[in-house]
């Protein structure tokens, strides 16, 4: 068996070119395109990419785009008050903190200062309690388009047994949340779960998220299963990997994420999916 590529970049292109076509109606009805406003604190390089690309992704669809970069003694209070400023700007429909913080800086207390429908990223208590109640309004963008990758194979969810290696805020706990609402049967590792491998044997669909090189062996997955890779992992030759050994996982695997390629681009196209609903809610509130 030789499993099939889930192409992030194709899926995620197509996402975004049906947002822009969206864009365009909505701008040629007379109405403001919609507006992300994203605050960069510091000079962490991995952040600097990922903003880049984000105000690129931004840019190609016709959203208003605005940085706004903050210097790394930036002291809460100062970015408490710039998050107030842009949830009273009516042009600016979603507002994206770029994590992690500086140690100076409570991330908990400014995700929680977002306004709920300004909430992009999907991370305030008000949006995850949403999906925990099967009532989902903005959904975290790496679960919400792992979500969508999903759809793209056919495959029937309901049913399937779903493994999520990792349980953070960000992709672990939302991930299981998605996949529960879609009726599959979860079970969530982390470091102090017992028998990994065999669990993960027992996977119709694997979601990795450790942050460790290569950590998901080929012999540990299910023939015909789907893996999905979110890992992003630089080695020392300045290569990236993901948390999955693709060469033996792709062996066995039905479906399977490359690392760069993968889940990544649907992230940033799912930002941008969430800006476009968070227009919509607000237009809709006047």
């Amino acid at each position: 068996m030789s499993a099939q590529i889930l192409d992030g970049k194709a899926i995620a292109a197509n996402l975004r070119n049906t947002i822009q076509q969206e864009v365009t109606v909505i701008t040629g009805s007379g109405q403001r395109p919609p507006g992300l406003a994203v605050i960069l604190v510091g000079d962490d390089p991995a952040s600097q990419v990922y903003v880049r690309n984000k105000q690129k992704a931004c840019e190609e669809v016709g959203f208003l785009s605005e940085l706004i970069r903050l210097e790394p003694d930036t002291k809460e209070s100062s970015l408490l008050a710039l998050i107030d400023e842009l949830n009273r700007r009516e042009e600016i429909d979603g507002i994206l903190v770029q994590l992690p913080l500086p140690d100076q800086i409570d991330e908990e207390t400014i995700i929680e200062r977002i306004l709920p429908t300004k909430d992009v990223d999907g991370f305030h208590p008000y949006n995850f309690g949403r999906l925990a109640l099967r009532m989902p309004l903005l959904r975290p963008c790496t679960p919400k388009g792992i979500m969508t990758m999903l759809e793209y194979t056919g495959m029937e969810l309901a049913g399937k047994d779903a493994v999520i290696i990792g349980q953070s805020n960000i992709v672990g706990r939302p991930m299981a949340l998605e996949l529960l609402m879609a009726r599959c049967t979860i079970t969530v590792c982390h470091s102090r779960t017992k028998n990994l491998s065999d669990k993960i044997r027992a996977a119709d669909i694997v979601v990795s998220a450790v942050g460790r090189p290569g950590f998901v062996q080929g012999n540990w997955i299910q023939p015909g299963a789907t893996v999905i890779d979110v890992g992003i992992n630089r080695q020392e030759d300045g290569k990236l990997c993901g948390d999955v050994d693709f060469a033996s996982a792709s062996k066995v695997a039905s479906w399977i994420t490359p690392v760069p390629g993968g889940v990544g681009p649907m992230t940033i196209a799912t930002l941008l999916e969430n800006t476009l609903q968070a227009t919509k809610l607000h237009t809709a509130a006047k």
